[in-house]
């Protein structure tokens, strides 16, 4: 099985690589987030997701070891294939990816090709408490390190999800006002009640808007 191809980018399509690899040219399909980061004639390695067929080989490549594990992992959700999962990868970062899941937000996922609503909800469902664990350093891709865990709330419940609910209730996106929410939680400390988050909340996206 090919995990890493080193060489040169030899082709660029709309989402797909040739990688020249000492005179053969491997067809890797990429996500646009890595497609941005390649240029033709650059040196380049690709860390490599092989699928075997029974009337194909397909490479898909991935220029940081942690986007590739998210490959994996949002690969195993039914009704993610290959295609889906670079699609998702294509419009969220791996620590977009893991906010989105912890924040249980649907809007981010639904904007890459091939999600619905319903698609989006599984993925949220089956990957949750396997992003509680990133976010506790608790799941180790492998390469953690690639997959730097932003600071969330332990889990969405309680007085937290309160405050996530009423921020949206006032028209805020869910995954915004968890990421405020979040951020008042440590500002404010443990004990804090519904009412004091989201007047921290509150007041942390009114500096952000300002901005």
């Amino acid at each position: 099985m090919i995990a890493k191809l080193k060489g040169l980018v030899d082709a660029l399509g709309e989402d797909w690589a040739v990688i020249d690899v000492g005179g053969v040219g491997y067809h890797v399909a990429c996500s646009a987030r890595t497609l941005s980061r390649l240029e033709a004639g650059a040196a380049v390695a690709v860390f490599v997701d092989t699928w075997v067929r029974e009337d194909a080989i397909q490479l898909y490549g991935f220029l940081d070891a942690g986007e590739r594990e998210w490959f994996r992992l949002l690969t195993t959700v039914q009704g993610v294939g290959p295609k889906v999962g670079l699609a998702i990868l294509s419009v969220a970062s791996p620590e977009q990816l893991l906010q989105t899941i912890a924040a249980q937000d649907r809007t981010t996922l639904t904007r890459a090709a091939g999600v619905g609503p319903k698609l989006a909800a599984r993925i949220l469902a089956e990957l949750k408490d396997k992003a509680g664990r990133i976010a506790l350093g608790g799941f180790a891709p492998a390469a953690a390190s690639a997959v730097p865990a932003p600071a969330v709330p332990a889990a969405a419940g309680g007085v937290i999800e309160d405050a996530v609910s009423a921020l949206v209730n006032l028209g805020y996106r869910r995954l915004e006002a968890f990421e405020a929410v979040g951020a008042a939680s440590r500002d404010t400390g443990e004990g804090a009640d519904a009412g004091a988050l989201i007047r921290a909340a509150l007041k942390r996206l009114g500096r952000e808007m300002a901005r």
